[in-house]
């Protein structure tokens, strides 16, 4: 896999370089945003957010913009603002300095995992769904399930909300789908972790509470998504601003 390291400290880049070589990783390092985005594109950008010449959020905006490239951020910042614009603008995950490379690693091939089964996902047929519910109601010519004002369509992995589109991230997108596979029922983080990112998944769970977090923002209400502590979190409806959910 051809990989591009966006980091300009030379004493994190070059343990980085030499460790994901020995896993087999064909890896280009840029040492400014500027370089990294004139690179020719990889088959997986890792982004450090403290760039010298340029913010990594841009950096990754101009990506996202451009290319459905997976991108890993990595960030010393402890500011969860950071991390959430960052996979907003449709970073894959993100990664907290300091860390070792098979966690790394494990993160590079989970992430390849995932966007290769999204753009299968976005290109086949889709299972059915259960069968309709007062919350929650699909119509089969549409592949769209409707609830309340939102509508999630797994076929064309699209969403809107009050009829106007909303902008996932593909970890946004599927999150969505696992806690609208019953609305308003408890999901364990365990299960949203094992369906979104993967069995047995390696990494702090910190994760998905940032992706919870990303996900209310775009829905433009907290009351989406309630957080069920100790436990998981559950998708609750909302109804439209006419009070008909229909």
């Amino acid at each position: 896999m051809r990989v591009l390291l966006i980091e300009d400290d030379d004493r994190v880049a070059g343990p980085l370089v030499e460790g994901l070589s020995r896993f087999g990783f064909a890896v280009e390092r840029a040492r400014t945003g500027a370089e990294g985005l004139a690179a020719s594109e990889p088959e997986m950008v890792l982004l450090d957010l403290g760039l010298p010449d340029m913010d990594g959020i841009d950096v990754c905006r101009d990506l996202r913009g451009r290319s459905d490239v997976p991108i890993i951020m990595i960030t010393a910042r402890d500011d969860e603002v950071d991390r959430v614009l960052g996979l907003e603008l449709g970073a894959d995950d993100y990664l907290s300095k300091p860390f070792g490379v098979r966690e790394l690693v494990a993160r590079i091939r989970a992430v390849t995992r995932r966007t290769h089964r999204s753009g299968l996902a976005a290109g086949g047929a889709q299972p059915g769904f259960p069968g309709s519910t007062d919350g929650s109601r699909r119509s089969a010519s549409s592949q769209a399930q409707r609830i309340g004002p939102l509508v999630i369509d797994r076929r064309t992995r699209k969403v809107h909300l009050h009829h106007a589109p909303v902008a996932l991230a593909p970890k946004e997108f599927d999150l969505l789908v696992c806690l609208a596979e019953d609305p308003g029922a408890v999901c364990s983080r365990k299960k949203i972790l094992d369906s979104v990112w993967e069995a047995n998944y390696f990494g702090p769970t910190k994760t998905l509470d940032v992706h919870v977090a990303a996900l209310r923002r775009k829905l433009g209400d907290s009351a989406w998504i309630e957080n069920i502590r100790g436990i998981g979190f559950r998708l609750v409806p909302q109804a439209r601003p006419d009070g008909v959910d229909r």
